[in-house]
């Protein structure tokens, strides 16, 4: 009776224990695929389109390396293989591209279109349009230069048998203003690219003429005020990230004749980006110090706030193992969010220091924190973003299928896999 009470007692206790274990293993984790370097500078964001990841580039401080945009052939995610380069335009850097299906009358296929800045006065600034059908063998189409600066962010949207470019000319109603009281060519500008040979551009829209705010209070403050940092859109309207404005919804089914249809509003400052998910849900990110993301849910106005998502206090001291990044243009980023994307019930984040974020948003009224991958921290041969010797800093992140892919700005392409136990 002894010899089976105490073989109860065993088997109880192993039965707690098991539990106890498998509840002190985190439900869900990233798994590291594959980690590709990207040496010679700075990677910018990351795009994965059809097993295929394009990695952009950043210029440094002083440095233009004018490393383009670097595609890699996921075909064997744990072995990401570097196949071309493309957009190395002399003088200028690349850091935001989209890959999209074009189907149209004079193209059909892979269609990838990049921002272009310029590292100097003279260099070529605006964007430009390449065929990607053969990832291996890109071939330029099409170059469009923008005034009075390049393409700081873009979007490719097709539309039925037409495609658009629309883009993001940073302050551009201001710097291009005549007088500093007459708003100058608008902010935000869409450009038909159905022949992507032959883009033209044929509407353009700017909060200063259309709604008559002045885009800065005090010009020698640029951080402080109203311009266009970034675009996405889904055919029928375009979602402006209109800085301290808010994320600006445009009906644009009409692309000459751009209608303003409503803002977020609230604690919007610093809207730095913005991405579309099922049932209508909207997320925001604001890169600031501390930086959060806000939920909505899109409607015929304005978007609905659900709730606003940071990063649990005992993440956030666990990602502080480096001293963090360091300020960029006056612009402080200590554990600043950057972009984000939706997948179902999954909402991915770019946090610059703190790595890379899952959150469950089945309930986008209660996001709830998942899992978070920190890369490692590797030496910034500009100290452009670490006040130490090294850091994370990771930009950008994407996601197809189950596979994802992160951009950090210093290490390179990293390839993910969410796993949930």
């Amino acid at each position: 009776m002894a010899h089976r009470l105490l073989v109860a007692v065993i088997v109880a206790l192993a039965v707690a224990g098991v539990a106890l274990a498998a509840r002190s293993q985190p439900e869900t984790r990233f798994e590291v695929l594959a980690h590709a370097p990207a040496p010679g500078g700075y990677s910018g964001d990351v795009v994965l389109h059809r097993g295929h990841a394009y990695l952009s580039s950043h210029r440094g401080t002083g440095a233009c390396a004018t490393q383009g945009v670097r595609v890699f052939s996921l075909a064997d995610p744990k072995r990401p293989r570097r196949l071309a380069a493309f957009g190395r335009i002399p003088g200028t850097w690349t850091e935001k591209t989209i890959v999209r299906r074009v189907e149209t009358a004079s193209f059909r296929g892979e269609l990838a279109v990049t921002s272009v800045q310029a590292c100097a006065p003279g260099s070529f600034q605006g964007f430009a349009l390449y065929d990607v059908t053969r990832p291996a063998r890109p071939r330029e189409l099409a170059r469009v230069r923008t005034d009075p600066r390049g393409s700081h962010e873009i979007w490719l949207q097709p539309v039925g048998s037409r495609a658009f470019v629309y883009t993001a000319i940073v302050a551009s109603e201001f710097r291009s203003s005549p007088d500093g009281r007459t708003p100058g060519e608008p902010d935000f500008r869409i450009f038909d690219v159905t022949d992507p040979r032959k883009p033209v551009v044929v509407g353009g829209w700017g909060a200063w003429r259309e709604l008559g705010i002045v885009p800065f209070s005090d010009p020698s403050n640029r951080l402080e005020g109203s311009l266009v940092h970034s675009v996405i859109g889904d055919g029928t309207r375009a979602y402006l990230s209109y800085w301290d404005l808010g994320t600006v919804v445009l009906d644009v089914s009409k692309p000459a004749r751009p209608r303003y249809l409503g803002r977020t509003r609230g604690e919007v400052d610093n809207t730095h980006s913005a991405w579309l998910g099922r049932n209508g849900l909207l997320v925001e990110t604001h890169e600031t110090r501390g930086g959060t993301a806000t939920f909505y849910r899109r409607g015929a106005g304005d978007p609905v706030r659900l709730s606003t998502f940071a990063l649990p206090d005992a993440v956030v001291r666990q990602g502080h193992r480096v001293r963090g990044i360091a300020p960029v243009s006056g612009l402080d980023l200590s554990d600043s969010v950057h972009d984000a994307k939706l997948q179902g019930s999954l909402a991915l984040f770019s946090w610059y220091g703190q790595g890379v974020v899952a959150a469950d948003v089945s309930d986008p009224r209660r996001p709830r924190f998942l899992a978070r991958f920190l890369s490692r921290p590797e030496p910034d041969p500009e100290r452009l973003l670490c006040p130490g010797q090294r850091c994370t800093a990771v930009w950008g992140v994407d996601v197809e299928g189950e596979t994802i892919v992160a951009s950090d700005l210093i290490g390179g392409l990293w390839v993910l896999r969410l796993r949930r136990n």
